[in-house]
């Protein structure tokens, strides 16, 4: 079965007393299932992030903005890292992708278990001028929907449902999430109606297995006013370079790099996000050193 394209619907529920933030994000987690290597606990819980920094990222207003979500609970699996910008593009890592646990006695894979609970959320902004925001919660279960709803309670004051799901086989199902949030002056009759709703989102992943976006809209949100007003494709990629590696390695210093050509002769560098391989031989780091030592005389 082919898989649907990976995107976004922002909409407003009954005039703008609600927003909504929607995305299938099937296509970007079997890709980063692919990239990793991941198992199937890794894979969802690298699934439920790409979602998450989606709509995270499409809150963003400026085409250098980026948003840099951590999650870092003591679990085996490790930290768990996913970047994201306005323009739909992601990326999405975890450290130890190949760890696996038993499922959970309702027979959900333990997402909470691999990631753990011991730790934060912690949410970078960055503009592309100036320091950037950093935020920071305490994590809820570390199953990620729960641990970003509480982020936008206390770093943003903003009540919100956050859903997110991934449904795993020998292949990715479905994956994608959603993200509603209350406005100012929102109405008790609209906050009623999406709590009696808030059921229908807890198998997010069933969902999207089942229903396209519009009909998840038409179908979940019948009578309260939905209306789209923006569809934001979304793709998993990364932005590393041979040049952005070389500034990384100039950044650790000229001595550990002269290290580097003594005791290796060279050095090979994997990017955490694509696991593409860089190599450089000691006479391509000598050059490297040369030519900064070269800028830097130049200034």
């Amino acid at each position: 079965m082919e898989q649907k394209k990976s995107r976004l619907l922002r909409l407003t529920l009954m005039g703008g007393q609600a927003r909504v933030f929607l995305c299938d994000t099937t296509l970007m987690a079997q890709q980063a299932r692919d990239i990793h290597n991941a198992s199937n606990t890794c894979s969802a819980a690298l699934g439920r992030m790409i979602a998450a920094a989606s709509i995270m990222g499409a809150n963003l207003k400026s085409d250098g903005d980026r948003i840099t979500a951590t999650i870092n609970g003591g679990g085996p699996a490790g930290p768990l890292c996913a970047v994201a910008g306005p323009d739909g593009r992601v990326k999405v890592t975890i450290e130890h992708p190949e760890v696996e646990l038993a499922l959970k006695p309702n027979g959900k894979l333990d997402v909470g278990g691999a990631i753990g609970k011991d730790g934060q959320l912690t949410i970078m902004r960055s503009f592309g001028f100036g320091e950037p925001y950093v935020g920071r919660v305490g994590l809820v279960s570390g199953e990620i929907a729960e641990d970003f709803a509480m982020y936008y309670l206390e770093s943003e004051q903003t009540p919100s449902l956050c859903a997110l799901g991934t449904m795993v086989a020998e292949e990715i199902v479905s994956a994608g999430g959603i993200l509603i949030q209350a406005m100012p002056g929102c109405s008790e009759e609209l906050l009623d109606a999406l709590e009696l709703r808030s059921e229908l989102f807890s198998a997010m992943s069933q969902l999207l297995r089942d229903m396209t976006l519009e009909e998840i809209v038409s179908g979940c949100f019948r009578g309260l006013e939905p209306e789209i007003l923006e569809e934001i494709p979304l793709q998993l990629v990364c932005d590393c370079s041979r040049e952005y590696i070389e500034r990384v390695l100039l950044s650790m210093g000229e001595e550990e790099i002269r290290d580097m050509i003594r005791t290796q002769n060279g050095c090979e560098v994997s990017c955490h996000f694509c696991r593409r391989h860089y190599a450089f031989t000691g006479d391509e780091l000598s050059a490297l050193i040369d030519e900064a030592s070269a800028e830097d005389d130049e200034e």
